[in-house]
């Protein structure tokens, strides 16, 4: 994937964290001409300084245990970030990819589509990996901005724990989520003023839906 990267892109950053590929890497690194090699952890590592300010875009195959963590921590950058294509586990895919209203559609779901726009470009078998993985992995392009600056948000770090906190028990009725914020008759008002249903679950929200929510809650906590 270095090699390919290489033909078509002015500089390539190639982040590696296993110290027996590094060597290999290396190799391909001088060979090339225009790639760099960082021996690292991309959950470490600072990317705007990697691309030394420049706009980047990000390709890798993911470990599947830390898949959310580093999309969390590309997204932090999508000031900077042109795309991102990742190949995971299919059903974090379909998760991230999921819509309002799905079964899978969750936290990750909204923060995910909140910065980018999510397709799924490519399902990959098991067997086109050796060893073969037991699961059904997915290419998946993450490309942005996502619906983010068409919400208003100038608190996107509120916005994202006000989210993780009406997923926290997604199977019930969101208003029980957000009691801990307001009280329940100004949860009842709140929800009449956004035009949605008192026993809605987090699961059936739009982020527009979310964006009036947090607008809303946030005017209650200030008393305004």
């Amino acid at each position: 994937m270095t090699e390919l990267l290489a033909q078509h892109a002015r500089r390539v950053v190639a982040i590696e964290i296993d110290a027996r590929l590094l060597p290999r890497l290396h190799q391909v690194a001088a060979r090339l001409g225009n790639v760099s090699v960082v021996a690292g952890d991309v959950l470490a590592l600072d990317l705007t300084e990697l691309a030394a300010g420049e706009r980047f875009r990000i390709y890798g195959n993911l470990p599947y245990y830390i898949t959310s963590p580093i999309v969390h921590r590309l997204l932090e950058h999508s000031d900077r970030l042109d795309a991102a294509f990742l190949v995971m586990q299919m059903e974090v895919a379909e998760r991230l990819a999921a819509e309002p209203g799905h079964r899978e559609y969750a936290y990750l779901s909204a923060i995910v589509q909140f910065y980018a726009r999510v397709e799924v470009m490519l399902r990959i078998p098991p067997g086109a990996f050796r060893p073969p993985p037991k699961v059904a992995s997915a290419l998946v392009a993450l490309r942005t901005p996502g619906e983010g600056p068409a919400l208003g948000i100038t608190n996107e770090r509120g916005f994202g724990e006000f989210l993780k906190r009406c997923f926290a028990q997604k199977r019930k009725m969101l208003r029980n989520n957000l009691r801990a914020l307001v009280d329940g008759q100004s949860v009842e008002e709140i929800f009449r003023e956004a035009g949605i249903g008192p026993n809605a679950r987090a699961e059936e929200l739009t982020l527009a839906q979310f964006a009036r929510l947090f607008e809303l809650t946030a005017t209650q906590r200030r008393g305004v």
